[in-house]
């Protein structure tokens, strides 16, 4: 591979140009795709790799996620938990990944050339090559990693917006022979409304809500409708396309645009109250909500419709610093509950990673991606495509990256 270079996207931790994208956007919103962004396309040298159990991936297709938009956007605060962590100094956008391998080292032994993967996580104790993983390491919940920014070279590098990585052999999923590239490349996607899924899996009889209909909020539908047929589902969804899906997917009932808390009442047969200053509660609601919108609004709303000893799974992601009222925790008893990604999973008496269990509901026709990408970009249109994915009017669900002409 000497010599050879690859075109990515990258975020570097610029503080300087993170403050002055926060500052500008909102009057200049081609900031972000400016020399002053931290957000760069380049075309670089390809790395070697940093040890014997590392491996070179050619991607395929790369789906174009929320997260990766938020970076780009700069959408966060420098105040929440994770940036107390040091890290890598340069995060190549694209997690979505499908590819093919292309070189491995001297050491791999899981994985030849030839083979597609998909990219399971960024660092782990084993990319380190720590003598004593951690706890959720040695059982595969690679996610959670508690040395994750530990090692120089241990984070995959390239990224998915872009030709190529490399990765160590662990971080790395082999696909099954009989799933297509286009259902593969949303097997990450998918393992994340199974993951939210089965965090709070309600009982037969049972009512919840799906609060958002990106793409988490569809995967959670129909791997709840999968994995617990009997329980009712009802969705909150903003956009005609997200609509017409979250019916396709298994939703019993479909809302938008309506009274928020005068549809939970109507629905769950619980009590709304009306106080002072526009402060709503509900009394009865939800049995389990899963906030698929995941800001300081939405996760007060749902700690609010959710019933008395009920639950709330919190799978939107936001990197802002929200001021929400917890009281319904206590005073309700509420559950509320993180999802990070995938990892091991308790399922019909068996330990499985939460990609296996993905495939194998794919495999079974439990699971469907029909109609989830509405749109593919070649690298060299990553503007527009970013445009189009930071735009639901556009009828976007999935917009992708798709490599495989340019490797023809």
């Amino acid at each position: 591979m000497k010599g050879s270079r690859m075109r990515t996207v990258f975020f570097e931790k610029d503080i300087l140009k993170i403050l002055a994208v926060k500052a500008l956007r909102p009057i200049w919103p081609g900031i972000v795709f400016s020399s002053l962004s931290p957000t760069q396309y380049r075309e670089l040298p390809d790395k070697p790799f940093p040890g014997g159990k590392w491996v070179r991936v050619k991607n395929r297709i790369c789906g174009i996620c929320a997260s990766d938009l938020h970076l780009l956007h700069v959408r966060g605060d420098l105040g929440i938990a994770p940036v107390a962590i040091p890290g890598t100094e340069r995060i190549y956008l694209g997690h979505e990944i499908l590819g093919t391998v292309d070189e491995v080292g001297a050491d791999v032994t899981a994985l030849k050339p030839g083979d597609r993967v998909i990219l399971d996580t960024l660092s782990t104790c084993y990319s380190q090559e720590l003598d004593n993983p951690c706890k959720q390491c040695r059982i595969g919940n690679y996610q959670l990693c508690e040395n994750a920014v530990s090692g120089e070279n241990s984070a995959a590098v390239g990224g998915g917006w872009g030709d190529s990585f490399i990765a160590h052999e662990r971080q790395l999923y082999r696909v099954p022979d009989d799933v297509s590239d286009e259902d593969a490349v949303l097997v990450e996607p998918l393992s994340v409304g199974v993951r939210t899924a089965l965090k709070k899996l309600p009982e037969a009889g049972e009512t919840v809500l799906v609060n958002g209909c990106g793409i988490v909020g569809l995967n959670v539908i129909q791997s709840v409708r999968s994995m617990a047929p009997d329980a009712r589902i009802i969705a909150f969804a903003r956009y005609p396309q997200q609509i017409e899906m979250a019916r396709i997917l298994g939703a019993d009932e479909v809302l938008s645009g309506d009274d928020p808390y005068q549809s939970v009442s109507r629905l769950t047969g619980s009590i709304l109250y009306d106080g002072p200053f526009d402060n709503r509660m509900i009394l009865g609601g939800f049995d389990v909500i899963y906030d698929c919108v995941g800001s300081q609004h939405s996760l007060k709303d749902c700690l609010r419709w959710t019933r008395a000893g009920g639950a709330v799974v919190l799978a939107g992601v936001s990197l802002e610093v929200m001021k929400v009222d917890l009281t319904p925790v206590w005073y309700q008893e509420v559950e509320l509950i993180g999802i990070m990604g995938h990892g091991i999973e308790s399922w019909s008496g068996r330990k499985v990673h939460t990609y296996g269990l993905t495939c194998e509901l794919l495999a079974d026709g439990k699971l469907r991606t029909d109609g989830f990408i509405t749109h593919s970009f070649r690298i060299g249109e990553w503007k527009e495509a970013v445009r189009t994915a930071s735009d639901k009017r556009t009828g976007v669900i999935k917009a992708v990256f798709d490599f495989r002409e340019d490797a023809a």
